[in-house]
């Protein structure tokens, strides 16, 4: 599993599109942007600090065939999904909102962290 965060409004018009080509970052980049589960928190923290109304959308990336890549980001010394193609809905599992505690940092949904 692999997850994509998104604001709640692109992905309701994704939702009425039956796809998703990504955010002004993804479609900057030429790809969509995702993280694992180890790899959220920090990626809330970098990139989304401030966004409110977020959605975490859960992928099978076996659903995604080859324009999946694992990809080298040296800003985070890590490798990062990065699908370059549409994200069709038949590949999510699962959505959920992303809430913030009392000192206004995310919480990634508990399940998130569960097995397939």
């Amino acid at each position: 599993m692999i997850f994509k965060i998104a604001q709640a409004d692109e992905w309701r018009e994704a939702e009425r599109l039956g796809h998703y080509a990504g955010s002004t970052k993804d479609l900057t980049d030429g790809f969509i942007h995702f993280s694992t589960a180890a790899q959220l928190a920090e990626t809330l923290r970098r990139y989304y600090a401030d966004a409110n109304d977020l959605v975490l959308i859960a992928v099978d990336e076996s659903a995604l065939g080859a324009a999946l890549k694992r990809e080298h980001a040296p800003s985070r010394g890590e490798d990062f999904p990065h699908l370059y193609a549409p994200l069709l809905l038949s590949a999510v599992k699962w959505t959920a909102p992303i809430r913030r505690d009392a000192l206004g940092d995310a919480i990634v949904p508990p399940m998130a962290f569960t097995p397939d």
